[in-house]
């Protein structure tokens, strides 16, 4: 998401507006703002397929809380539905997703 520019007649206001864009849509587009946390995931040794909740491709998750020691990685492409994770042992985890 990117600040619109509204052209204004005033060039000072224009100038304003240009500065906040340079300063603001940085910010704006980092994929944690439009991010999800998932709570109390529970995790089955092997792969486990979640729905991230996202409604488009995702770019990362990261572990948030893991309630049992687990060696979790991804295992298959993002896509627009599912987080696909392998865990070494059973546990429950929150994740955020982004």
């Amino acid at each position: 998401m990117a600040l619109p520019y509204f052209h204004s007649k005033d060039p000072q206001m224009n100038l304003l507006q240009t500065q906040w864009k340079s300063q603001l849509n940085p910010a704006l587009s980092n994929p944690l703002n439009n991010s999800s946390i998932l709570m109390n995931v529970t995790l089955d040794v092997g792969t486990n397929v979640i729905n991230h909740l996202l409604q488009r491709v995702q770019q990362g998750w990261i572990i948030t809380d893991i309630q049992a020691p687990s060696v979790i990685y991804r295992n298959a492409p993002f896509n627009t539905i599912t987080l696909s994770l392998h865990a070494s042992a059973a546990t429950t985890v929150n994740i955020l997703v982004f």
